[in-house]
C-alpha cells in the first residue's frame, strides 16, 4: 500500500509537552503523508484522546472539533496563573482554605449553558490575532464571552489538607477547562490552578482507544497501518444510516436530490442528519429535508466520496 493511500481517523493519546500541531508534525514524518490534521486541540500540559485525520478523512476533522469532550482535571486552591494551570507564572497567592463540601457546592454552579471568556494564553483570535501570541508580548485584550455548555462537572476527590482536587466534566465545544478552574477559584472565595488534564473521551472516541506514537511508528514496519485507521464514519455513529439504489447514487453523485424511494431507511423528520451508504461504501453526511413541492428528499450535507 502506498502511504498516499492511508485514509481514516487514528486517535492519539496525546503525551504531555506537545501541543495538537506537534502531532500532527511528528505524524507526517512517521505516516510520510502531509494529508493529515487534527480535530480538537489540546494544550501542551494536556494529554489523552487526539483524533487525527488521515488522507480523505480530513474533510470530517471539523466534525470531530465540535463534538462534546469528557475531560479529568487536576486543580490546586490558594494560587492562580497568567495562563490558568501551572506552566504560567504566579499571580497571586491566598490563604483562604475550602472544605469539600464547599467545593462542591460550588462546582454545581457551573452545570448547564453559560458564558465563559476565553483565556488570554489561548488559540482563540480576536481581531485576527492569536490571543496567546498577544499575551507572549504582554498585552491583553477584551475578549467576547462565548456560549459553551457543562453537560457534567463531578468532583471525584478532594484532600482538604493539600487543597487539591480532581474533577470530571463533560463539555461542549470551545470551553476552556481552566478557565473554568479559575473561576472555580473566585466561587469559592480564594484562588485555583490547573495542574494536570486528561481527555478521557472524544465524540465516541474513548482513551482506551488510543495509540502512542511507538505504536504507530511499528506498524508502519510491520505494514500494519490501515488496521490502525478507524473508517470516516464511525465518527458519525449517532445517525441513522441510508442505503441508496443506484438510481439514487447517480443522483447524488452530480449533487442532486434524493427521493426516499431511491433510499432505505432514510429518517422521516426533516433536518435530520444521516450516514449514507451505496454498496456498503460510505459517500457522505446527508440531511433530510423538506422539498418546495412538498414532502422530503435527502441533500448533501457532506461529502466524503
Amino acid at each position: 500500500m502506498q502511504n498516499s493511500e492511508l485514509s481514516g481517523i487514528l486517535l492519539m493519546d496525546k503525551p504531555q509537552g506537545f501541543t495538537s500541531h506537534d502531532v500532527v508534525a511528528k505524524l507526517r514524518g512517521i505516516l510520510h503523508t502531509r494529508k493529515i490534521g487534527h480535530g480538537g486541540t489540546l494544550d501542551p500540559l494536556a494529554t489523552g484522546v487526539l483524533p487525527v485525520f488521515v488522507g480523505g478523512a480530513t474533510k470530517a476533522a471539523d466534525f470531530a472539533a465540535a463534538q462534546d469532550k469528557e475531560y479529568v482535571a487536576g486543580f490546586t486552591l490558594g494560587y492562580n496563573t497568567d495562563t490558568q494551570d501551572v506552566t504560567g507564572e504566579t499571580l497571586q497567592t491566598s490563604g483562604k482554605r475550602a472544605a469539600r463540601e464547599e467545593v462542591e457546592q460550588a462546582i454545581a454552579r457551573f452545570l448547564g449553558p453559560q458564558q465563559q471568556v476565553p483565556p488570554m494564553y489561548s488559540a482563540v483570535k480576536v481581531n485576527g490575532k492569536k490571543l496567546y501570541d498577544l499575551a507572549r508580548k504582554g498585552q491583553e485584550v477584551e475578549r467576547p464571552a462565548r456560549e459553551i455548555i457543562v453537560h457534567e462537572i463531578e468532583l471525584t476527590d478532594f484532600d482538604e489538607n493539600a487543597q487539591k482536587g480532581t474533577l470530571r466534566l463533560v463539555v461542549s465545544k470551545g470551553t476552556y477547562v481552566r478557565t473554568i478552574i479559575n473561576d472555580l477559584g473566585e466561587k469559592l472565595g480564594t484562588l485555583a490552578v490547573m495542574h494536570s488534564l486528561t481527555r478521557t473521551r472524544s465524540g465516541a472516541y474513548a482513551l482506551d482507544q488510543c495509540h502512542s506514537f511507538d505504536e504507530v511508528g511499528q506498524a508502519m514496519q510491520d505494514g500494519t497501518m490501515p488496521q490502525l485507521l478507524l473508517p470516516t464514519d464511525s465518527l458519525f455513529l449517532e445517525h441513522p444510516a441510508v442505503r441508496l439504489t443506484d438510481e439514487g447514487a447517480e443522483r447524488i453523485a452530480r449533487g442532486a436530490v434524493v427521493f426516499p424511494r431511491q433510499t432505505s431507511g432514510m429518517p422521516e423528520q426533516a433536518g435530520a442528519l444521516c450516514r449514507v451508504y451505496h454498496e456498503g461504501r460510505f459517500l457522505m453526511l446527508g440531511q433530510v429535508r423538506e422539498l418546495d413541492k412538498g414532502g422530503l428528499g435527502l441533500f448533501v450535507f457532506k461529502n466524503f466520496r
